[in-house]
């Protein structure tokens, strides 16, 4: 299975690479399956339904979110009624939405996507290792899910490894966003997952994490309460990863950084 994850969409600029390049890099790549973070796609905070849709029309099959997932109000409808959006995992139970789901593809594949999010320097959420856990216990690897990729929503590169290690052999890929950096340590672990602490961003590089300076530069030298952060308007540059499973086992076989400047 051929499958292609772009990091956090931010703000327009970041919408504009998906739209612009993903239905060329998905023939490029002859991806069955392309995945989306958008948490941050609606002017920096959270997602709506038409944003969504936008990227759905392009190719999209299944948008991640994380920590800002509830920012806009009018998507709390949509978590529940679209089985193409999911948001963290081990957010308490009755929580709307849901943290995984299985994506039935053209080729008659079945891909299994779930995402937790980090708890160091984050929200204290519930253990990410026992609620993937859970779903693992119903859904593994030749046995409810030819390819599974785990998206992890976390600050610290630490936590993120760990965890890759923990689910090493048991999951197709453990793919790390939130910080909006891009990381070069992609690889396939020793029992046959493939990991990368960050993808990185779908959005202005030319910026502070895709938001202009002004504010970031005023909290870090006065540190106290400043104007609400404004995404970056230049042009947006696309951070995506490429992961090639086997059709025997579901593991990796290859894992691949995408970068595609304006």
């Amino acid at each position: 299975m051929k499958i292609l994850y772009c990091g956090d969409v931010v703000g327009r600029p970041g919408r504009d690479a998906v739209l612009k390049h993903i239905q060329n890099i998905k023939k490029q790549y002859q991806a069955d399956a392309v995945i989306v973070n958008a948490e941050n796609a609606a002017h920096g905070f959270g997602l709506t339904p038409g944003i969504c849709r936008d990227f759905f029309e392009v190719g999209v099959d299944l948008i991640t979110t994380g920590n800002h997932v509830f920012d806009q109000r009018d998507i709390l409808p949509f978590l529940d009624s679209d089985k193409r959006i999911i948001r963290p995992l081990n957010y308490p139970a009755g929580t709307i939405g849901r943290g995984f789901t299985v994506l039935e593809l053209a080729n008659g594949k079945k891909l299994m996507v779930a995402q937790v999010m980090g708890r160091v320097f984050m929200e204290a959420l519930d253990c990410p290792v026992k609620a993937l856990e859970e779903v693992l216990s119903k859904h593994s690897l030749q046995h409810g899910a030819d390819a599974i990729l785990v998206d992890i929503h976390a600050e610290a590169s630490s936590e993120k490894i760990s965890f890759a290690h923990y689910f090493d052999g048991r999951v197709s890929a453990v793919i790390g966003t939130h910080t909006h950096v891009p990381t070069a340590d992609e690889c396939i672990l020793k029992n046959g997952t493939a990991y990368l602490t960050d993808v990185g961003m779908c959005g202005d590089y030319q910026s502070v994490l895709g938001f202009e300076e002004a504010t970031p530069i005023a909290r870090l030298l006065r540190k106290y309460p400043t104007d609400r952060l404004i995404p970056s308007k230049g042009a947006g540059t696309l951070a995506a990863v490429f992961i090639e499973t086997s059709d025997e086992t579901g593991l990796a076989q290859k894992i691949e950084r995408i970068f595609l400047k304006p």
